[in-house]
Formats: C-alpha cells, sequence, structure tokens
C-alpha cells in the first residue's frame, strides 16, 4: 500500500485552528486596548475587512492542500491507469497485467542500476517454463542451446564432470568425473552435492544454470563449494577451466574373455564410438561383455535406440506415450542381437535413455544387472526452437520397457544388488571397483555355463 505523508509545506488546518480565525471572534470588544467609539468603528470595519480577508486566505491554502493531495495521487497511481487504459489489470489479460508490472517495477523499484531489460524479459520465459514444477523443462536463450549442442557434440567447454539434477536436495550433484580432466585434478568426486559456485547458491537452478555458472573463459578457475558424504564440513574446490574432449565410450579388455564397454552418456557421437568398441571387443574374441552405464545420465533418444539395435532381439526396445494418447513405438529387428552373456552396470545415476537400454534387456532377459536401482525417469523431453533461436525443452511423453513397465519415479531393480564401496575407491590410488569386481564375477559364472 502507498504511505501519503504530511509535510512541513503540507500541513493540515483543523476545526480549532479554523474557529480561532473566524471574523466574529475578531470583533474590537474581544482585541486589548482602547475602547474610543470612532476607533471601535474603524476597528470594526478593520475587523470585517481582515475577518474576511484571512477567511479568503485559508479556503484558498485549503483548496491548494487539496489540490496538491490530488496531483501527487495522480501521479503516483497514473502510471497504473496509463496501463488499464492500454490493457486490462485484470488477471483474465496476461499480457495487461506483465505490462503493469514492469511499469510498477520501473516506477518504484528503489534502484534503476538493477532493472534490466533482458534479464526481465528471460525471467519472464524462464518463470512461464517454471511453473510446471517439471525439473526436466527449462527454457534455453540462444547463447544456453549453443552451449547445448556443444555439449551434445562431445565437446565440453569446463572442467571434465557430468552433472545432473539431486530431486532430493533441489542442488545439482557431480555424477561423472571424466579421467584426465581438471574435475578429476582436482579432487571432484561423483555424488558430490553443488552447493555454491563462485559463492552463488545453486539451490533450485536447473542444471543447464548450474552448468552455465561452472563454464567460463579456458585458463580461468571456479570455486566449486561441495557437500560430500561422510565429511562434516563444505569442502571448497579450485578448478580450472579448459576445453575437454570427452568420449562418451570406453573400452578394454578385462581378461582374454571378459570386455569392457562404458557409455557415459547417449549423444550424437557415441553411436559411432559404440560401434567402433563392439567391433573391437569381437575382434578380440569375447565370450562375455560387460556394459557399464553407471552415471549415464541418458541423452539422445534416437541414440539409445540405434545402440540398442546392435544388441537386442527381435522386437520393441521402448514406445512413447503423450497425453492424447499417441503411441510411437521403436523396434529391432533382432539381426544384429549380441550373442555372448552380458552384464551390465547400474546405479542410481544411471537415468532416462540408460535405463531404456538397461530395462530392454532386463525385459529380454540376454543380460544381468548388477549394482544398485537406477534413478527413475521415465519421460522424455524435445527441444523446441524458437525464431530468435532461443528454445523450450519440454517434457512430451512417458516411455514403457518393452513388457509395458513405466519406471518413473521408480527405476530399475538390478538382479544383483552391490553397493559401491566408495571409501575404498577414494582411498586407494589404485581405485579398487568393488561393483565391477562383482560384474565380473557374475559374467565369469554365465560364460562357464
Amino acid at each position: 500500500m502507498d504511505r501519503y505523508e504530511a509535510n512541513g509545506d503540507n500541513e493540515f488546518l483543523n476545526e480549532e485552528t479554523l474557529e480561532n480565525l473566524r471574523p466574529e471572534n475578531l470583533q474590537p470588544e474581544n482585541l486589548q486596548g482602547s475602547r474610543h467609539p470612532g476607533q471601535e468603528a474603524r476597528k470594526k470595519n478593520r475587523g470585517h475587512f481582515y475577518g474576511g480577508l484571512i477567511t479568503g486566505m485559508v479556503v484558498s491554502f485549503l483548496i491548494i492542500c487539496v489540490v496538491y493531495l490530488a496531483v501527487r495521487i495522480e501521479e503516483r497511481v497514473g502510471i497504473i491507469q496509463e496501463s488499464a487504459s492500454q490493457g486490462s489489470v485484470s488477471e483474465s489479460s496476461v499480457l495487461g497485467k506483465m505490462q503493469t508490472i514492469e511499469q510498477i517495477i520501473r516506477y518504484y523499484y528503489y534502484q534503476d542500476e538493477d532493472i534490466d531489460d533482458q534479464e526481465m524479459e528471460e525471467g519472464a520465459y524462464r518463470g512461464l517454463v517454471q511453473s510446471l514444477g517439471d525439473p526436466y523443462s527449462e527454457y534455453y536463450s540462444k547463447e544456453e542451446l549453443e552451449s547445448l549442442m556443444d555439449q551434445t557434440e562431445g565437446v565440453y567447454y569446463g572442467i571434465g564432470a557430468g552433472v545432473q539434477l539431486d530431486p532430493d536436495s533441489s542442488y545439482s550433484k557431480i555424477i561423472k568425473v571424466y579421467s584426465g580432466t581438471p574435475a578429476e585434478e582436482a579432487g571432484l568426486r561423483e555424488n558430490d552435492i553443488i552447493y555454491k559456485i563462485d559463492g552463488v547458491d545453486t539451490y533450485g537452478m536447473s542444471t543447464t544454470e548450474v552448468v552455465g555458472l561452472i563454464k567460463g573463459e579456458e585458463g580461468t578457475y571456479v570455486n566449486i563449494t561441495v557437500v560430500r558424504e561422510g565429511e562434516p564440513d563444505y569442502l571448497s574446490l579450485d578448478v580450472q577451466r579448459r576445453k575437454v574432449n570427452i568420449p562418451t565410450v570406453d573400452f578394454k579388455m578385462l581378461d582374454e574373455e571378459k570386455a569392457y564397454i562404458q557409455i557415459t552418456e547417449f549423444d550424437s557421437i557415441t553411436v559411432d564410438q559404440f560401434t567402433d568398441a563392439l567391433a573391437m571387443a569381437k575382434g578380440n574374441h569375447m565370450k562375455g561383455l560387460v556394459l557399464d552405464l553407471r552415471g549415464n545420465p541418458g541423452g539422445s533418444l534416437d541414440a539409445v535406440v540405434k545402440i540398442s539395435q546392435m544388441l537386442l532381439p527381435k522386437g520393441l526396445i521402448v514406445y512413447t506415450e503423450d497425453k492424447y494418447g499417441k503411441r510411437m513405438e521403436y523396434s529391432c529387428d533382432g539381426s544384429r542381437q549380441i550373442d555372448v552373456p552380458m552384464v551390465v552396470l547400474v546405479d542410481g545415476n544411471s537415468a532416462s535413455a540408460s535405463e531404456i537400454l538397461a530395462g530392454a534387456i532386463k525385459d529380454y532377459g540376454i543380460g544381468t544387472l548388477v549394482g544398485t536401482t537406477t534413478f527413475g525417469k521415465g519421460i522424455v523431453q524435445s527441444i523446441i526452437t524458437l525464431e530468435d533461436e532461443s528454445a523450450v525443452k519440454v517434457t512430451v511423453s512417458r516411455y514403457f520397457t518393452p513388457k509395458g513397465n513405466n519406471i518413473h519415479g521408480i527405476g530399475i531393480e538390478p538382479d544383483v544388488e552391490c553397493i559401491f564401496d566408495g571409501e575404498a575407491y577414494y582411498g586407494s590410488p589404485d581405485h579398487p571397483d568393488n561393483q565391477l569386481d562383482e560384474a565380473k564375477r557374475v559374467l565369469g559364472e554365465l560364460i562357464g555355463a
């Protein structure tokens, strides 16, 4: 509410003051001094004159006060009246209400330097999408979209770590630290909760906003404050920004019989990288495969479908349904089905596209899942570009495994549960991986069966 305050130049006259100024109270008999008849007559006439003069002045002063206040009030509400004349201020007119709010900010907000036209505009777009309450739907400015496309192409300008939203805390967390990167050198670990970036609290920020704060000019440093399980206090780490080329697929032979392929995310470059890795595994005469999807946040639906077609039997890979009941099916002809035993490593950071692949493998029974329950993201997003080269990413459908399971908010349970021993892994330079050891053991049994 507006507050109107009278000041020294704008005092109000009360009834007592007016009563004292009435002409009858200014009669000669009420005045001190002589009582000469002639003088009394002249004084009486002068009394009437001065009384009328004073009364006129008082009335004029009151009129001026009223006019002054009216002008001040009109000035204060004029901007809202102007908006109302152009468009309704009621909630039925969204555009009119937004214009009014903008004008109120411009007129009343106490620091003009805080008002940024572009920021207000971008904030309106972001707020519209955020009103959904869906952490996976978000607005991208032109610059943010370009950055996202760079990452999708496998070129990461930053510190070399994968980031994913942690819904339990409303902060983002580190889900992957890539080998030989600044993130690894600085001591960041998987599951570190990103609390602050250069002193800015990241609570409620989208992963795009968090990554935007982390990235910067090559060679500069970013300070990341993290919360780490088992640590009594926050950890503050300075990480150098560098251009990092991140392969999304890693391959090696664990021994003469067992091949290992890790997929860190499903991007446009992942299909070719996986094709090469699988060819090398077959060229090394593998008798079994460990497929590592731990820490894989997902990515391109097209990429995971193409990779699934190199592993699965004939039939459905996944199907989606939108709110109109429209169903989209993605299938496999089975011509390239894997013909050796397979173990799939999963954990709580395996999400979205990685759950599509893991879910299909489990449904068809062509592999054994080892690890912990997956993240549980059973929905699909689509990026829709706008004329000004900005974009909106919006959740458009649910997806279902071949057997019709929607795992959103549930995840996929492993066939063999094995909790990762982070203390042992990070406590030794050899980085012993108990989950991988368990996968090798299970695969050995399958090969020997």
